[in-house]
């Protein structure tokens, strides 16, 4: 295995700019729709937003309020972001007063009857999607599935692969030299996760609605009642009150290759789980109540910070597509909403995990020991709790080490992958996204956690008085800066295609739907 140095030496000459200007991300951001109260929107997905089933940039997750905006992958930073505002200014045209929820943790909710679920037409696709969801409901609840966030979708180009391999004098095939590259930039991110729940952990209050019927180690902020939180707390989106649930904590799931990652989601997709058993099928008039009562009813389920993936093709599984054409590129899956931020993520944040995530990439990769493999999630539940304490301590190896002191390390070892990437782009916006967050490490108070709960306090507000006054500051902001004819055109183009795409499936089904799902 190179050492990181020379891995850095190889890519720095002038020669080598397109291995690393080549780099390419996208975003996937998630919003809520919202009444002009803050509560959720009951209205259907506005048609002129095209079909969930089939838009390229515009669908749903698991409520059919839960408006997901997809970027096309880009190596120019400028791009995705000027993707992103796009889709913004054209959705704020067709939602009428509703208002798209800037924070992670939602608005006010009711009960789960409160919470529709995502409709994606008659197809069998569209109903499996549905009847997933149905089951996700079913298994955990439906506030659960109202948490939104930022998922980044990041790939580095086959050249620069090309390069370590011959560097590194390796006989495998290119497919499995990437696919363990990736594998190793997964098990290290895994070990450093926390530092992206301190940096840009977004979340430290909930609306008290979010936790009825919970428990929780959340307390009054001040003398609101209905706002919740821990005064160090980072991304509460990402500790127990949010993608957990005691049926996948019994899952251990390997990183170290793989052939270990698909076996192991394998056996969650056809363990049968007895809750689930209890669950069953279908209700006493036929209809769904989930996939299948395993563990696991598709390998989406599993929720994870960070996935390795590939575009499957259609009718193929996710987990067909990693075994016969490896890992295309990795989605990190644990970035917050910053509603600091117009679009929920910005060019600075960018420039930082695309930093971060070629460290992990060039660092040296271990295989992940048992040890360490019980040490990471309690590291992170740590830092979303209170990672903002100047005393906090995470485990590494056989000991106790300050938050702080590991993440300057972290940082120091950052700043030679910044300066390349600055190179590479003739720039010194890498290193410039690094020094701040640098002050982040030093000083608590300029993280968007702190700056949020100072907000709150400064303002007399609540979570959701804050989150209301943000969300009136965007919808302003975008509505403000309509978008243009050839902007309008374009999407009216894409959900015309979409709606017409969706008929095509519906006509094309020569299944029932039982039949489909067992062939699936």
């Amino acid at each position: 295995m190179l050492p990181l140095a020379t891995k850095l030496a190889l890519l720095s000459g002038s020669d080598k700019a397109p291995l690393l200007t080549g780099i390419t991300r996208g975003i996937e951001k998630e919003s809520l729709r919202v009444q002009s109260n803050g509560r959720l929107a009951t209205t259907a997905h506005p048609k002129a937003l095209g079909s969930t089933l089939t838009h390229p940039s515009i669908t749903t997750d698991y409520s059919e309020a839960l408006l997901e905006f997809i970027t096309a992958p880009s190596s120019s930073i400028a791009q995705v972001l000027n993707e992103l505002d796009e889709i913004h200014r054209y959705t704020y045209q067709h939602i009428n007063d509703e208002l798209l929820w800037v924070s992670s943790m939602p608005c006010q909710l009711g009960d789960d009857s409160s919470i529709p679920i995502a409709e994606y037409g008659s197809s069998n696709i569209g109903t499996m999607k549905n009847v997933y969801r149905v089951g996700l409901g079913n298994r955990y609840g439906r506030l659960m599935q109202t948490i939104a966030g930022i998922h980044y979708n990041f790939s580095v180009p086959e050249e620069l692969w090309r390069e370590l391999q011959t560097a590194s004098d390796n006989t495998d095939s290119l497919q499995d030299f990437k696919t363990a590259g990736y594998f190793a930039l997964i098990r290290n991110f895994r070990r450093y996760s926390w530092l992206l729940l301190y940096l840009f952990g977004s979340a430290p209050a909930v609306c008290k609605s979010f936790v009825r019927g919970k428990q929780h180690q959340l307390a009054p902020f001040g003398k609101d009642t209905h706002s919740l939180h821990t005064p160090y707390a980072t991304s509460l989106r990402m500790g127990d009150l949010g993608y957990q649930s005691d049926a996948q904590s019994s899952l251990v799931v390997c990183y170290n290759s793989i052939d270990q990652y698909i076996k192991t989601l394998r056996e969650a997709l056809e363990q049968p789980y007895p809750a689930y058993d209890e669950i069953g099928l279908k209700d006493e008039a036929g209809n769904y109540k989930q996939l299948n009562t395993h563990l696991l009813q598709i390998e989406n389920e599993f929720y994870s910070a960070i996935r390795p993936k590939r575009t499957a093709a259609s009718g193929e599984t996710p987990l067909h597509a990693l075994e016969q054409g490896g890992v295309e590129y990795i989605e990190v899956r644990c970035v917050d909403l910053n509603p600091l931020a117009a679009a929920g993520i910005d060019e600075e944040t960018i420039r930082f995990l695309d930093t971060f995530l070629l460290f992990c990439l060039l660092q040296d990769s271990p295989a992940t020991n048992n040890q360490e493999y019980a040490q990471i999630p309690v590291n992170n539940s740590r830092t979303v709790y209170n990672g903002r304490d100047p005393e906090l301590t995470l485990l590494r190896d056989d000991s106790e080490v300050g938050l702080r002191d590991w993440g300057r390390t972290l940082l120091s070892e950052l700043q030679p992958v910044a300066e390349l990437l600055d190179s590479a782009h003739q720039t010194q916006a890498y290193s410039v996204a690094l020094a701040n967050m640098q002050v982040r490490i030093e000083d608590d108070s300029s993280t968007p956690a702190a700056t949020l709960l100072r907000e709150m306090a400064d303002n007399n507000e609540t979570y959701y008085s804050l989150a209301m006054r943000k969300a009136c500051e965007q919808r302003d902001y975008f509505r403000e800066r309509p978008p243009s004819d050839k902007t309008i055109a374009k999407y009216r183009q894409l959900a015309q295609q979409s709606i017409q795409r969706q008929a095509e499936i519906e006509a094309s089904d020569n299944l029932s739907f039982d039949e489909f799902l067992a062939n699936y």
